[in-house]
């Protein structure tokens, strides 16, 4: 039903509905709006609310129609067949926009301009030509809060079309770059000028904080309008012009932009250091300042060569490392200036463009190609760098960032006073560009890596300095927090950020036992701050701590573990995970420290808050499970009182409890069969996580059926527990085909250990599982399934084929007319198929002689079933791989000579080509082993028989097998007998006459005639 703007008054009703605090009007008002979407005139009425500005109307009714247009033409305005928006009404709303851009209400104005910008990524160029003709058009009236509001829809219109990156697109943003840059860089220099003449009358006038209300509300639209063109400017810059990284095309734009960019932040800077904090203008000169940093650093990594210009690069460069190099007062500190600053200084050194590599010119070429302009501007940016940042000022660089940016402040202990583990959460995951002492550790790696030769004496020596003044305290002595311990803590971090290129330079096992034990030694409270950060350390120069060192280590980690500061207590668990995941673990060093640092674990899980914390706990014990295998059979009993306890204690918090299963898993592979002492909380768990009905199974069901498969093929015997488990996976099955993989592994593993009990029981769901999976799913989903069917056959060969009746039809029709499938695929259903041949020959027979069949794989009538299966199989045998496959099709071929066909004799000689093949390839004749299969023996010599796995039930089933006591050639000679009594000695040696000579021959010295 088409709205009309008769419906204006209801559509109004319903916003102001679901504006309202009463779920009972809300919700279904919600419903209402989001299924007027799919009706024509929609958008319009919304627009036609958003456009009034009379007194009665609700503005916050205005912006949700805002927002719900924005949504609708998100989802309805692209062009399809089904679309609700005609395009008289897109005309419509686009005119109508532009002359709603002068919208008092803030709030609705960023609806607004974000309602423009999705319309211009689906309509700009060709259905909305002139989108930016008219908003530059706007922008010559001298109303401000009119070209506010145009720089506004500007800035999301440009970031809008800068997100499309296919080239015609590209294009189009180059375009609109070249019709509005020199507009926009005008406007903004015009701005810059009278805004600086409007600050400098204020700073000159004592009384400048007392604007008039009128006069700071005109200010602020001036400042914002500047600021919003310089986003525009910077969109322009980055997105539309083509990188000289590529072209190495000079751009322009930029020469003349970025020197004023920087002009202006010292000129702001000057301004904000004269304003107390708070004031609304040193928060504008802070955020410009910032934002046209950020567009220097953005400029250069896009257009490096033009950046290289003597008139930008050089003095950019020196005024960052001004910025970070100068000492500043804690008042005056601009964090997220030194931020960019450092960012900067980091993208220089790093730029590739600016490290060349010469190489030779051609003898006698008189054109420069673009590589060795390339190398030119790369040497002269080469050069700059070397002379701003020579050996000296990277000395300076690095001890500044030491001595100043990696030392703790005050904050900091506060912080970690109050509460030091959501401390250290906060600083061990905050990323390196939004905090200050990551930044400046990340500076510092770069910097070591370009300048290790003189950087490396001098982290020594400042670690050497720092150490000296300030030695290590005796045990429990009291200590006070001075600037020489946070020097000391911050050398310590230097030493451990750089830990690589310090290698060589540092002795660390002799300061390991010499000084840094004794720092662990010191349990004052103040000396927490050496303790976390020894304990980090540690982790970080894993790579050294070898051999002998390797034990008190351990030791001390695990003392930490029990530490009264949880900043220590995580710093410890951290590097022992490290140290533990490292190659140079050995079960045998860390077996007598297994149980105290379990118990430590155990009771710091319990002492943990955060959730992070729990979770790297988690992540240890589960660490220490897999790493240690048997050796943590001593500590079974205290991880089965634990991961219960975890597991109740986490309700609602899936990702522990998927780490709970994680730990379980490898807990169960550790035990193999002595597994069951797990089983009084092990299938609770598996009963919930493998429920699809269950609130967390989005996040839980994968590691439940992992979990699940674990314990059956680490099971010594089957339990009832484990058989009432199967519905599970019928039901995961029946929704979707995404646990495939798993599914089948846990199918097999119970054929394995039931046998005959499982298929009595739950047979109908096998069966119901494979029907709905074999021909329905891709390549990989088939040759992870086909293997299921084929042990079904293999173990019960018997009963299997009569159940497996409608899968069987499936995989003849594959075979035969499954032109759609992989080779691999149709090869290892004929296997399949003639397993069923050779373990059940009378059911084959009986089956493939049936009418119906004929029917169900779409072949006439009068078509012989058995011949069309052979050719058609015969073509794709050459993609079977494995040996056992292999020799089943032997042992299926030998066995369709009995055949009472006369057309088999017309195949005699490809019969006999691929038996001879497949003797030759699985090599029968050497007598070594079972042929074909991985496993020689049933039970390997140096494994205990009374122990049961999976691996072992496999082994037997395999020695079981008949296809493994068979040998191809006593077969293929007993057939041929066979098939010559059938068909005549007459008609066998006239088909043999026929042979390639080298084939007869092959076939007789095989035979031995």
């Amino acid at each position: 039903m088409a709205f009309s703007s008769a419906d204006l008054l209801a559509v109004y009703g319903l916003l102001e509905k679901a504006l309202s605090q009463d779920e009972s009007l809300r919700k279904p008002a919600e419903s209402a709006l989001t299924a007027g979407e799919n009706n024509p005139g929609f958008c319009s009425l919304l627009l036609e609310i958003m456009a009034s500005k009379d007194i009665n109307v609700n503005s916050s009714a205005r912006w949700l129609a805002s927002v719900y247009l924005k949504n609708s033409i998100n989802r309805c305005w692209r062009v399809r067949r089904d679309s609700p928006v005609t395009d008289e009404e897109k005309s419509y709303v686009r005119n109508k926009l532009l002359d709603l851009i002068r919208e008092e209400n803030s709030q609705i104005a960023v609806q607004l301009a974000l309602v423009i910008c999705k319309i211009a990524r689906f309509d700009y160029p060709k259905e909305w030509p002139d989108l930016f003709a008219m908003l530059v058009q706007k922008l010559q009236s001298l109303d401000i809060l009119l070209t506010q509001r145009v720089y506004l829809v500007l800035n999301q219109v440009l970031k809008e079309l800068s997100t499309k990156r296919l080239v015609a697109d590209q294009r189009n943003l180059m375009q609109v770059t070249s019709q509005l840059f020199d507009y926009a860089w005008h406007h903004w220099q015009e701005d810059t000028r009278a805004l600086l003449n409007e600050f400098s009358t204020i700073f000159t006038n004592p009384e400048s904080g007392f604007l008039s209300f009128e006069s700071r509300q005109l200010l602020d639209l001036r400042c914002e309008r500047w600021l919003l063109c310089l986003k525009v400017l910077h969109r322009m810059l980055r997105f539309g012009f083509p990188s000289d990284a590529r072209s190495v095309q000079e751009v322009p734009a930029v020469k003349q932009v970025c020197p004023h960019f920087l002009q202006q932040i010292r000129v702001f800077l000057s301004y904000r250091f004269a304003l107390p904090q708070g004031h609304f203008l040193r928060i504008f000169f802070e955020k410009s300042c910032l934002k046209m940093l950020k567009s220097l650093v953005d400029l250069q990594s896009v257009h490096p060569y033009t950046f290289s210009d003597d008139s930008i690069l050089p003095p950019v460069l020196e005024f960052s490392y001004r910025m970070i190099a100068e000492p500043q007062t804690s008042v005056d500190s601009f964090d997220q200036l030194l931020i960019q600053s450092m960012i900067f200084i980091q993208t220089v050194v790093q730029c590739k463009e600016y490290s060349v590599s010469g190489i030779g010119r051609v003898v006698g070429s008189t054109t420069t190609t673009l590589q060795e302009m390339k190398e030119t501007l790369g040497r002269n940016a080469e050069a700059i760098l070397k002379s701003l940042l020579d050996n000296q000022r990277v000395l300076l660089l690095c001890e500044v960032l030491v001595r100043r940016y990696f030392m703790l402040t005050a904050t900091d202990l506060e912080e970690w006073n109050n509460d030091a583990e959501a401390y250290y959460h906060e600083h061990d995951m905050v990323q390196w560009k939004d905090k200050l002492r990551p930044c400046a550790e990340s500076l510092y790696l770069i910097l070591f890596e370009k300048y290790r030769e003189i950087l490396a004496p001098l982290v020594v020596q400042i670690l050497k300095q720092a150490s000296e003044d300030c030695p290590p305290a005796g045990e429990d002595r009291e200590i006070e927090i001075t600037q020489k311990l946070l020097l000391k803590e911050a050398a310590y971090n230097a030493v451990g950020v750089a830990n690589f290129d310090l290698h060589h330079s540092i002795d660390f096992e002799s300061w390991f036992k010499g000084t840094l034990v004794r720092e662990l030694r010191n349990r004052h409270s103040n000396a927490r701050i050496l303790r976390r950060r020894v304990a980090w350390l540690l982790g970080q120069w894993v790579n050294k701590i070898e051999g002998d060192v390797r034990q008190p280590v351990y030791a001390s980690l695990i003392d930490l573990l029990a530490d009264g500061d949880l900043a220590v207590q995580l710093a410890a668990c951290r590097s022992l995970s490290h140290l533990i995941d490292d190659i140079h673990f050995y079960e045998r060093d860390f077996a007598r420290f297994v149980s105290a640092c379990l118990e430590r674990l155990f009771q710091f899980m319990n002492r943990a808050q955060e959730f992070d914390s729990k979770l790297q706990v988690l992540n240890l014990v589960s660490l220490l499970i897999d790493r240690l295998g048997e050796s943590i059979l001593p500590s079974t009993k205290s991880l089965i009182s634990f991961l219960p306890q975890v597991w109740q204690d986490s309700d609602g918090q899936s990702l522990l409890r998927i780490q709970v299963m994680v730990a379980l898993q490898r807990l169960i592979s550790a035990l193999g069969p002595r597994s069951t002492v797990c089983y009084e909380f092990l299938f609770p768990i598996l009963d919930y996580s493998t429920n699809i009905n269950q609130p967390d199974e989005l996040n839980m069901l994968e590691d439940g059926l992992q979990l699940w498969q674990i314990s059956l093929k680490h099971a010594p015997a089957i339990t009832p527990q484990l058989m009432a488990l199967f519905p599970h996976l019928v039901a995961v099955m029946d929704r979707n085909s995404e646990h495939l993989q798993v599914a089948m592994k846990i199918i097999a593993s119970y054929i394995l250990l039931a046998g005959s009990g499982f298929l009595q029981l739950h047979s109908a769901s096998v069966v119901h599982i494979l029907e709905g999976v074999i021909g329905n799913v891709n390549e990989k989903g088939m040759m992870c399934s086909l293997p299921v069917v084929e042990m079904l056959i293999q173990c019960f060969p018997n009963d299997a084929p009569g159940l497996l009746k409608g899968i069987l039809q499936k995989l003849l029709k594959i075979v035969i007319a499954g032109n759609d499938e992989a080779d691999t695929v149709r090869a290892s259903a004929g296997a399949v198929l003639a397993r069923v041949l050779v373990q059940n020959t009378s059911f084959f027979a009986q089956w493939i002689s049936q009418p119906s069949l004929l029917s169900v794989v779409g072949q006439g009538t009068s078509q012989n079933l058995l011949l069309l299966y052979f050719d058609a199989w015969l073509e794709k045998v050459d993609s079977l791989t494995t040996f056992p496959r292999k020799k089943i099709c032997a042992l299926a071929l030998c066995v369709l000579l009995t055949i009472k066909e006369p057309e088999i004799l017309e195949r005699l000689e490809q019969i006999l080509s691929v038996c001879t093949t497949l003797v030759h390839q699985t090599d029968e004749s050497s007598e070594e082993g079972v042929l074909g299969y991985d496993y020689p023996s049933p039970i390997a010599q140096h494994e205990d028989p009374s122990i049961e796995n999976e691996e072992i039930r496999r082994r037997q089933i395999l020695a079981a097998d008949p296809i493994n006591k068979l040998a191809v050639v006593p077969l293929l000679k007993e057939k041929l007998q066979a098939c010559s009594a059938l068909h005549g000695d007459p008609a066998v040696n006239s088909a043999l006459s026929k042979m390639h000579p080298s084939l007869l021959n092959q076939l007789q010295q095989l035979l031995g005639t």
